[in-house]
């Protein structure tokens, strides 16, 4: 049965931010009409995006431009669920159940399976995690050192966040990371034409999905008959009330630490090291005290670059939000990217400051149920791998970016680099 779209009951905004090529612009330019649409009219109601796996079933989605607004969305979950989807496209619900793991899910059933997960972190688990961080940073770097020019992403950003995520969760075997590596990047770059290779969008994501989910299935199968020492081992094990993980829950789980894991990190570490390298006065300042002005400045290396540009939410009922009457079941998007540079929160917001501080940005959500539980991991994968790239390869240099084209991660394909 085709779908019947209603007519907009109001007109879109002229600065759309829906079609295709807007998202395929650089960050700088989609930050002019943000910039408008912030001051201007921080909610505004744009045109279903293009894009999308399905035909859309709406007739248009407001989208939050403002770190106010957005905060306000985030910590609202009564008002603006997650349940019936968080990304800007259509999404058939099998695949949105399957992927999203707790980022699709709504209390209770979302803060029951949250701390279920947060039980398998426990602290001896983490200080392993950081260990494990440490060494992968140094081996990494051993190797940019033997191997003069490559590709940045290639050589660093993708193998950090893949190394620790997988030896994290105990997946031993290298040839099983680098699939589920690469699965991990047809999540999120489904519609690339390079990653596509020549299928379907949406056959790009079922492969990858179904792929990642029978991994992390297999591996929990396994943990069960011969648990080891590894966050896996504790997932299969973890209870709470009485209540365990699910294999279909730990495989989409399994699936989002893929992807958010991977991907968010990796593209922070390349943004990050070209910014270093536009403003060496803020990269001298870090050196001169690294101990001391890292913590600070990791938090600013996540507001400029805004790895994760946008989510979204569903109304659940009718409201006012900014002004404007919202609907039930009315889709709600929140642009992080345009609220890391909200002018009346941020003193100069396009400055790369890595002393910022106070620094409330968004990069890791606007607050509330869905605020990032992995933050601290990225906070520690960004600790080491510029403690070993900024004293160990002080003549790394970097050249022109090539970026995926899409409205969800800031994600970088490729990035030159030379010593």
């Amino acid at each position: 049965m085709t779908s019947v779209v209603e007519s907009p009951r109001r007109s879109y905004d002229p600065l759309s931010v829906s079609h295709l090529g807007f998202w395929a612009s650089t960050a700088d330019e989609r930050e002019k009409t943000f910039s408008v649409l912030r001051r201007e009219r921080p909610i505004s109601w744009h045109p279903p995006l293009e894009g999308g796996l399905m035909p859309p079933e709406n007739d248009g989605v407001w989208v939050c431009t403002s770190h106010e607004l957005i905060a306000e969305v985030s910590k609202h979950p009564e008002l603006f669920c997650s349940g019936q989807g968080f990304q800007f496209e259509e999404v058939p619900d099998d695949i949105l159940e399957a992927a999203g793991s707790f980022l699709g899910m709504d209390s209770p059933r979302h803060g029951a399976l949250r701390k279920l997960v947060s039980a398998a972190f426990t602290p001896k688990q983490v200080s392993k995690i950081h260990d494990q961080i440490k060494r992968q940073a140094a081996s990494i770097v051993d190797d940019v050192l033997q191997t003069p020019s490559g590709d940045f992403v290639t050589q660093v950003s993708k193998r950090l966040p893949m190394w620790t995520i997988y030896e994290m969760m105990g997946l031993d075997d290298e040839d099983k990371r680098n699939e589920a590596a690469h699965h991990a990047d047809g999540m999120v770059s489904w519609a690339d034409e390079d990653v596509a290779a020549g299928r379907e969008p949406g056959e790009v994501l079922n492969d990858a999905l179904v792929s990642l989910l029978m991994l992390g299935m297999d591996l929990a199968a396994e943990r069960r008959a011969h648990p080891r020492s590894d966050l896996m081992t504790n997932l299969v094990n973890a209870e709470v009330d009485g209540k365990k993980l699910t294999d279909e829950e730990i495989g989409s789980f399994f699936v989002l630490l893929s992807v958010a894991g991977n991907d968010t990190t990796r593209n922070t570490i390349s943004l990050t090291q070209r910014a270093l390298q536009l403003n060496p006065d803020q990269r001298d300042f870090l050196l001169g005290d690294f101990d001391g002005r890292i913590g600070t400045a990791i938090e600013e290396f996540v507001r400029y670059n805004s790895p994760v540009m946008t989510f979204r939410r569903t109304a659940t009922q009718d409201t006012v939000l900014g002004g404007e009457n919202i609907r039930a079941g009315d889709w709600v998007a929140m642009i992080y990217s345009s609220g890391n540079r909200d002018e009346k929160v941020f003193d100069r917001p396009d400055l790369f400051d890595i002393s910022r501080n106070p620094n409330p940005h968004q990069g890791f959500g606007g607050g509330g149920p869905h605020f990032c539980m992995g933050n601290f991991v990225a906070k520690m994968q960004l600790r080491e791998i510029f403690d070993q790239l900024l004293h160990r390869a002080p003549g790394l240099t970097v050249g022109e970016p090539t970026y995926l084209a899409g409205n969800f991660v800031h994600a970088v394909k490729s990035l030159p680099y030379s010593l």
